[in-house]
């Protein structure tokens, strides 16, 4: 039974990532699933969750800057805090237990409020009982049917390490689209559209750059069309937060995508977030600008 409902587990969630992108909202994982008559939720209000049907733990939880101190080792792997302090807690054991079952997890991460960044499996690969801490591996989906007899214990733990070691890359670029997006209310700042799955966040300047910082002042809500124009620079934005077209763009004719998608913002201006401090950076936008001005 808790084999069954750990891989329909598994199947609900490759269901709502195809919705909603591998970024979940708490409801659902609360709401989640029915398997054979009786709802399986996905998590609760403790961080070890066990739905009521299974024997062992179903997924952990981590909030950054919550409670618990949860981190990346330097080999790559997660350090998850135990519950509390004492060792035999039973959601303790239980994750203790999957040690030697080979149980695989689900990890949810917090990246913004009541969002949740979903990895899929994971294990508990070792207990310090010293530090009250377990250490937590990623590994990709074939391991779940993978068989025992025929592991290569070097190759897995190479895999796992490196798979662990892109949660930060992940978390980085799903809580920058996220705090964007509800900082624009989830809709394109140069065209209004509100389909939150076509919306990217577009950066002004791009992360590997010196002020390409993560943060709102540094993004775009864009739908996907409107992010691949502006960064081919068909479309610049001024530090006045007016849009300007490319001046070929404007001559060109075509269908009503070039027209009314693109040509007809020209001189618009942004749909701004309602919060001022949310604002796009204006230096930001100036060092773009100068950037598109040279193709204008």
């Amino acid at each position: 039974m808790d084999d069954q409902i750990r891989l329909s587990a598994f199947e609900w969630l490759d269901k709502q990532i195809v919705i909603y992108g591998d970024v979940l909202p708490r409801d659902i994982l609360e709401k989640g699933f029915i398997f054979n008559g009786e709802r399986i939720t996905l998590m609760g209000a403790k961080g070890i969750w066990k739905p009521k049907l299974m024997t062992y733990p179903l997924s952990i939880t981590t909030i950054p800057g919550g409670a618990y101190d949860d981190i990346n080792l330097p080999d790559g792997f997660l350090k998850y805090k135990y519950r509390g302090s004492d060792p035999y807690h039973p959601d303790n054991k239980g994750l203790r237990s999957l040690i030697s079952l080979r149980k695989p997890l689900i990890y949810f991460l917090s990246v913004i409020k009541s969002k949740y960044l979903v990895t899929w499996p994971v294990y508990i690969i070792n207990d310090n009982i010293k530090d009250l801490v377990f250490t937590v591996a990623v590994d990709d989906v074939k391991s779940i049917k993978q068989n025992l007899d025929k592991i290569d214990e070097d190759a897995t733990y190479y895999r796992r390490s490196y798979l662990t070691s892109t949660i930060q890359t992940r978390v980085h670029q799903r809580s920058f689209r996220e705090r964007v997006l509800l900082a624009y209310q989830n809709h394109c700042t140069l065209c209004n559209l509100k389909h939150v799955e076509l919306l990217d966040a577009a950066h002004i300047i791009a992360d590997k750059e010196d002020i390409g910082d993560p943060i709102i002042q540094n993004g775009l809500a864009l739908c996907k069309i409107h992010h691949a124009a502006f960064d081919n620079n068909f479309i610049g934005i001024s530090p006045d937060y007016i849009i300007k077209i490319r001046t070929d763009l404007l001559a060109e004719t075509d269908g009503p995508m070039l027209r009314f998608g693109i040509q007809s913002l020209n001189n618009a201006k942004l749909i701004l977030p309602l919060n001022k401090i949310h604002w796009p950076d204006r230096e930001r936008l100036e060092r773009r600008y100068s950037i598109f001005q040279q193709t204008y």
